[in-house]
């Protein structure tokens, strides 16, 4: 991966490799990136849960009670939605999210 400047894109993988309903963890300088597909959507979230640090892309995607997507950690069970990084218990954005895009059938992100 490239070093990039605040407002760059950044390569990170292939589209490819990344199908509907998969996540992928990225590493981009200091950043542990999940990475999510959910069917036309790409979202992107700080990959280590805000509460004991779990893997983040590892978890399984389901959808709230709203019927917004997201993430439930495998390590304890805590949700946070793709989109805003919300946690869904206490309404608090616990996650960091980031920009992320298809382009060129590559995933890009922005830090």
């Amino acid at each position: 991966m490239e070093s990039a400047s605040q407002n760059d894109w950044i390569d990170v993988a292939s589209a490819a490799d990344l199908p509907a309903g998969q996540a992928m963890e990225v590493v981009v300088g200091e950043h542990v990136i999940a990475i999510f597909r959910d069917a036309d959507s790409l979202y992107a979230l700080d990959g280590l849960c805000a509460h004991q640090g779990g893997p983040v892309a590892k978890g399984e995607l389901s959808e709230t009670d709203a019927g917004k997507t997201c993430v439930t950690c495998p390590w304890h069970g805590w949700q946070y939605e793709l989109a805003t990084g919300i946690q869904t218990v206490n309404r608090q954005p616990l996650q960091r999210t980031f920009p992320v895009r298809e382009r060129d059938g590559r995933v890009e992100v922005q830090i």
